[in-house]
């Protein structure tokens, strides 16, 4: 019955998903036209990005503390008042950038309160048995909003405008708080009379609960070195790409390149594939680090594309068994905080790329590998020289240290131990996730 619950809220939230990568894609794509610049990009997507992972330990506070439910719903609500603020200037008219900033914040600083209590309803909703198929469907969701949103809003941009755009979107985060207040069930977990303290005391609890154990921390850290990488790319390929080509074939190339996640995700929410987290973790980090180095090799939009799947594609298995490992290996009446502190400690590496992408892309990397440039007759005869071709310089980099990174994540004992202990995880002794012992 509750994995049906389960069901309900993750149809919600994948259409706000869908929506929310429609505005991503456009607004995006908005900036990079009107100035020519990825550093305008890149601050989009900071943006967006910043606010909701430094309020996340404050999310998961309250997660905690109050119905899940209601979480979820100020936050939706809260991030379509976003959207609305950005649509209501460019609708008026405004020619600047800074609604887009100021609207993309908002919306941000909502997602920060909603993300930990729809990361924490998972528990409460499904068994430990039923945790690697949510897991799936998760990434299910992240993967049509890939796959849908951008081939949507590249069409959308061209016929409709960016207008249209924004007014989806508010009107699947609308749908999203429906979808949540469908769900009748309780969803605040049981917590002991002396626990409603202070706040600092609150978030050390949530640190305490990632840090005690140490593979836990140790894979965190992992994630956010990764995520580093992973920020260049998402943040970049969009400028790569629209230095040759236009934004509905970008919009083309990351819905085909979509796919790859949206075959793995069904799979991962249909089949089982063991319990060898550690080894699925590192593989398909391996995997997606060469996948993204060969994504930068060319401008040929066919091995971009077919790169890019490959890519996509393994990263399901990444982000499974990273949740399935942690949410196994932490106490599910305190998992609100912890995954408001994991959110800010795996993610650090996206703020630190977000943050620094476009300069590196426009004053360091894209000056070196132009005709003349001090690269060009050296790196520049294998991945070509001109307009954008340093971004692609940059994923080649950044792939082979997230290949390197697998490599040295699957050496680490601690983070092999933690596979051993999924089995008897939160909710595994008495078969229903949150419910106490």
């Amino acid at each position: 019955m509750d994995f049906r619950k389960f069901l309900i809220v993750w149809a919600g939230q994948l259409l706000s998903m869908v929506g929310s990568g429609l505005t991503g894609f456009a607004l995006g794509v908005h900036a990079y036209e009107r100035t020519g610049m990825a550093t305008h990009a890149a601050l989009v997507t900071l943006s967006s990005f910043l606010p909701s992972i430094l309020l996340r330990p404050i999310g998961g506070i309250l997660a905690d503390r109050f119905d899940r439910r209601l979480m979820m719903i100020i936050g939706d609500i809260g991030s379509a008042a976003g959207v609305a603020f950005i649509l209501i200037f460019m609708t008026a008219g405004e020619p600047g950038l800074w609604p887009v900033y100021a609207g993309a914040t908002v919306s941000s600083v909502f997602v920060g309160i909603q993300s930990p209590a729809y990361k924490a309803s998972a528990t409460d909703l499904l068994t430990g048995e039923q945790y690697s198929k949510g897991s799936g469907l998760v990434q299910l969701a992240e993967s049509a909003r890939f796959l849908l949103s951008p081939f949507l809003a590249g069409w959308m941009l061209h016929q409709f405008g960016i207008a249209t755009v924004l007014a989806i979107d508010i009107a699947t985060y609308m749908t999203a708080v429906l979808t949540v207040f469908l769900i009748r069930k309780r969803m605040k977990p049981a917590r002991a009379a002396d626990e409603g303290g202070r706040w600092l005391a609150e978030l050390r609890d949530g640190w305490q609960a990632v840090t005690v154990n140490r593979g836990v921390f140790l894979l965190v850290l992992m994630i956010s070195l990764v995520t580093l990488f992973l920020g260049f790319l998402e943040t970049l390929i969009g400028p790569m790409v629209l230095s040759f080509s236009d934004a509905r074939t970008l919009g083309t190339i990351q819905t085909l390149c979509a796919l790859g996640m949206l075959a793995s995700s069904l799979l991962l929410g249909i089949f089982s594939v063991g319990r060898r987290y550690a080894d699925i973790l590192a593989a398909g980090l391996f995997i997606a680090g060469i996948a993204f180095s060969l994504i930068g090799t060319t401008t040929n939009v066919y091995f971009i594309t077919a790169s890019g799947f490959l890519f996509l594609a393994a990263m399901p298995f990444v982000n499974m068994s990273c949740d399935v490992m942690i949410r196994s290996n932490i106490p599910n009446e305190i998992q609100g905080r912890a995954w408001g502190i994991i959110g800010i400690l795996s993610q650090l590496g996206f703020i630190a790329a977000y943050a620094t992408a476009g300069p590196l892309a426009d004053y360091v990397f894209n000056p070196l590998l132009e005709d003349g440039g001090p690269l060009a007759p050296t790196v520049g005869r294998l991945i070509g020289t001109g307009p954008g071709r340093g971004i692609g310089f940059m994923f080649v980099i950044c792939g082979l240290l997230t290949a390197a990174s697998a490599l040295v994540l699957s050496r680490i004992r601690s983070i092999r131990a933690l596979s051993a202990n999924v089995a008897s995880g939160p909710g595994a002794e008495n078969g229903r996730a949150g419910e106490p012992a």
